[in-house]
């Protein structure tokens, strides 16, 4: 069985893991403690509101110039691709698309270096580079141990003294620690009194203060600490396997029970005690149908139907437990049982930590549409890769989350008539990861017969998301709202992986000790006479002496001839199976970025060229002993490839005038239309926003196609 110990903080992989597999973790504080802070907090805010309000009418900055609009609204659509989108427009598949292109405009959307979401999103709301915003990818090696760890968030566990003071278990909370640098633009735009509702944009955890309200995304842990651990429990002992991302609990029957266990959060003050745990029982009804009797409650199960958001409470002592929610999958009843659990979410209605701003606002959208999802990558997609999902439940959990997503969204356009709204919506991301194998003929996962329900799961996916539009169209339908709908890169095949470590190996760059092949983070490697690795989803790190603990390479001319070495041979990669080239390019990251955190970034960022990707084992920092790889995963669409492969969506409801749009530009955009300042340190570029194109009239037309 996989399992990552919460308190395992040398090998932190929350982020990645959600890609390759789930991390270690922390311990977390009682939700005891985080629902009275939240009470305290809002009683605060309803007593002292007459005085602040005082305060920022009398000593609030104003824009110096009159804004143009009354409201920005932004719908990010994570990883909507420029070249599909543009087909499906042309065959007449997208009318709310083509209508708010006709009112103002459609063009790509220039991503960043590389094309992943922690680094496009922190570009996106900061406004500059990543040697500004220090996020080059989801991982970074730690400089003494070579051992990854979380690039864009530190994570710190929180600890437990039993008897002191008046309870019996006293928790600090978690030290956590946002290592994106650079100032968001709406935290800009707080500073002169404008409203603002950021609603799930990833690296954006742990949440920020800011006028108005937010709610984070990626890197949003489980109750576990993990990126996502989900349950499976089978009495088919063949199944007590390893499974990436999620762990396997092989159960027997007595009858018509099965008795089970959900493992939650560390113990606090006792790790060897491993894990808290909640039984629960299932009852078997029949073939299709059992009943579930957890935590003093029932709930029918019905075979291929998930149930509601469950809460279920860990109890550390009579006064202390921690809360969190999760959904059951029946997979099947009789003959053999199994069951899916999801992994455990943070209890948005009483937080184990703050995964918003203010700490009530999760709160008040649970308490205005119950339980929801509040994991950074909600949408388990090892559940489907390790076989355990099939491709109904996957598609059926990012559905329900879309749902959960809208109604936040809907709920801040009704809220906040003046002001800056942004939503994201990662569901456009995780099935074009793991339905693109049926949208590419070529591709090594296809199956021979392909399930009609799925033969154009991918135009499906972006016809759906039409239709959020259209209805995002109708509430932003007035001449003074600027509406812009965006994806931050866009997708390809994912048909062969490249193992850089194997390439380094057979270049005399990399030297590892053969009976350690195949072990993680870099474990093997020989760092007296290792010159370079890869490690994480496109970088290859030089060896340096004064970066790494054991580096060898000298800085300067050394490091740069190593440099331009690599680059040079790398850059010629063939491909012996079909005599194409996998790389389009390599960037020497200090002539790429600029800014204060370039030396942060691996030396070599890999562009890889469409229907490319760096291998499974490379991403952990293993060596397999061959260069190529075909990818046989449901993981089989990616971005991780050049920008200039994967270029982004750009909508507008008002003319876009600039020729050439990156998704660096849109920071200063949205504070040149508020009549805001662009602070100096920004490197994008305020895009020319012109006239509506279109006659307010249309609105008509839409309503009726979104009815």
């Amino acid at each position: 069985m996989f399992f990552a110990s919460p308190f395992a903080m040398e090998f932190p992989m929350p982020c990645l893991w959600a890609y390759i597999g789930p991390g270690a973790g922390f311990a977390l504080a009682g939700s005891f403690i985080a629902v009275i802070g939240a009470i305290l907090s809002a009683a605060s805010m309803i007593l002292f509101w007459p005085i602040r309000r005082l305060v920022r009418v009398l000593f609030r900055k104003r824009p110096p110039k009159k804004a143009r609009f009354r409201r920005i609204v932004m719908l990010g659509l994570d990883g909507l691709d420029h070249g599909l989108t543009t087909r499906l427009l042309a065959e007449g598949k997208l009318p709310n698309m083509a209508e708010l292109a006709r009112r103002g405009g459609f063009q790509p959307l220039g991503s960043t270096l590389p094309p992943i979401s922690p680094v496009a999103w922190s570009t996106f709301q900061t406004g500059v580079n990543p040697g500004k915003h220090n996020i080059f990818d989801f991982l970074t090696p730690d400089e003494k141990t070579y051992a990854p760890k979380l690039s864009s968030v530190e994570i710190r566990s929180a600890r437990y003294r039993p008897f002191a003071g008046l309870w019996p278990f006293t928790a600090s909370r978690p030290d956590i620690r946002m290592l994106r640098k650079s100032k968001p633009f709406w935290s800009v735009l707080s500073d002169y009194g404008i409203v603002n509702c950021v609603l799930r944009v990833p690296i954006t955890f742990p949440p920020e203060k800011l006028r108005g309200v937010q709610l984070s995304a990626m890197c949003v842990p489980d109750l576990r600490g993990t990126q996502g651990t989900f349950s499976h429990y089978t009495t088919r002992a063949r199944d007590e396997s390893e499974k990436t991302g999620g762990e396997v609990h092989v159960v027997r029957r007595a009858g018509r029970d099965i008795a089970c266990e959900l493992l939650g959060p560390p113990h606090p003050t006792d790790p060897e005690k491993g894990p808290l745990r909640v039984p629960f029982t299932v009852r078997i009804d029949g073939d299709d149908a059992a009943t579930l009797t957890i935590g003093g409650s029932r709930h029918r199960l019905k075979r291929g139907t998930y149930t509601d958001w469950i809460r279920v409470r860990f109890r550390v002592g009579w006064s202390v437990s921690v809360q969190g929610v999760c959904r059951f999958l029946l997979l099947d009843a009789n003959p053999e049982f199994s069951l899916y659990v999801t992994p455990i979410h943070i209890d948005p209605e009483k937080p184990a930590m703050a995964i918003g701003y203010p700490a009530v606002y999760s709160m008040y959208l649970a308490k205005r549409q119950g339980p929801y999802a509040t994991l950074g990558l909600a949408e388990d997609t090892w559940g489907l890769s390790e076989q355990v999902l099939e491709d109904e439940h996957f598609a059926r959990q990012c559905m329900d989350i879309d749902v959960e997503r809208e109604s936040m969204f809907m709920d801040g356009l009704a809220k906040v008539p003046r002001g800056f709204i942004v939503c994201v919506v990662d569901s456009t991301d995780r099935m074009q990861h793991m339905f693109w194998r049926y949208h590419d003929p070529s591709h090594p996962a296809r199956p021979a017969k392909i399930p009609a329900a799925y033969r154009s799961a991918i135009e499906d996916l972006y016809v759906r998301m039409d239709g959020l539009v259209g209805r995002t169209m109708v509430k932003c339908d007035r001449d003074d709202t600027l509406l812009m709908v965006l994806s931050d890169h866009g997708f390809n095949t994912f048909r062969r992986g490249v193992d850089l470590n194997r390439w380094l190996e057979e270049q005399g760059y990399l030297v590892i000790d053969d009976a350690r092949r195949g072990e993680e983070y870099l474990a093997g490697v020989d760092w007296s006479k290792t010159r370079a690795f890869a490690i994480g989803l496109t970088g290859i790190f030089i060896n340096q002496r004064g970066r790494f603990e054991r580096g060898i390479v000298e800085p300067g001319d050394e490091a740069r001839a190593v440099r331009d070495e690599i680059a040079g041979r790398l850059g010629t990669l063939t491909d012996p199976l079909n005599g194409t080239r996998a790389i389009h390019k390599v960037y020497q990251a200090v002539k790429t970025y600029r800014g204060p955190y370039k030396e942060n970034a691996p030396d070599l960022i890999v562009g890889y060229a469409g229907g490319y990707r760096v291998s499974w084992d490379a991403a952990v920092g293993r060596a397999s002993r061959q260069v190529f790889h075909d990818n046989r995963k449901a993981w089989s669409g990616d971005h991780c490839v050049d920008p200039s492969v994967v270029p982004g969506v750009l909508f507008s409801n008002h003319a876009i005038r600039s020729d050439s749009v990156r998704l660096l530009d849109l920071a200063p955009t949205v504070l040149e239309q508020f009549g805001c300042p662009i602070p100096e340190h920004m490197d994008g570029k305020p895009v020319v926003i012109g006239e509506r194109v279109a006659a307010e009239a249309s609105r008509v037309e839409t309503e009726s196609q979104v009815a």
